[in-house]
């Protein structure tokens, strides 16, 4: 029995290492293309963003708030729009925010952003923390691929 002692020391020793350097990496996250449609509504408007993480550790939006009013996190399930607690942003992925697709909701709108504002907005991460951003207020019909 006293021969099993080193081997497993030594694999315990090495696992411990190695789940010490999982832990020292972690996402890295990047936000890009963010616009907001100008709202047609005076109460809702909607949100689209690209994050992407460049590191080995995955990670989650947990919520999003922005002085316009409340925002939540939604996704299509079979065409239809549902609200989400939370969407993961994989370890060299990306979580992709864009029409018929993911996208923020802004309801109870305090004031209806006009083309050419910038909206506030913070992403909160389970594990990177918050990342605020600006969104542009693009026209109502704007398309990211085109420009217009």
């Amino acid at each position: 029995m006293r021969r099993l002692v080193a081997p497993v020391a030594v694999l315990t020793g090495a696992l411990i290492l190695a789940g010490c350097g999982s832990e020292a990496s972690k996402a890295e996250l990047s936000v890009s293309g963010t616009y907001m449609p100008q709202p047609v509504s005076d109460s809702m408007a909607a949100g689209f963003l690209t994050v992407t993480n460049k590191g080995d550790t995955k990670d989650e939006l947990t919520s999003v708030t922005s002085d316009v009013g409340e925002v939540t996190l939604h996704t299509e399930v079979k065409e239809a729009m549902v609200q989400v607690e939370s969407l993961d942003v994989p370890a060299r992925g990306q979580l992709v925010f864009k029409s018929s697709g993911n996208h923020l909701m802004f309801e109870k709108l305090k004031r209806k952003p006009k083309q050419g504002e910038m909206v506030s907005v913070k992403l909160h991460f389970a594990e990177s923390g918050t990342v605020t951003v600006k969104m542009p207020v693009k026209s109502a019909t704007y398309n990211p691929k085109t420009g217009h």
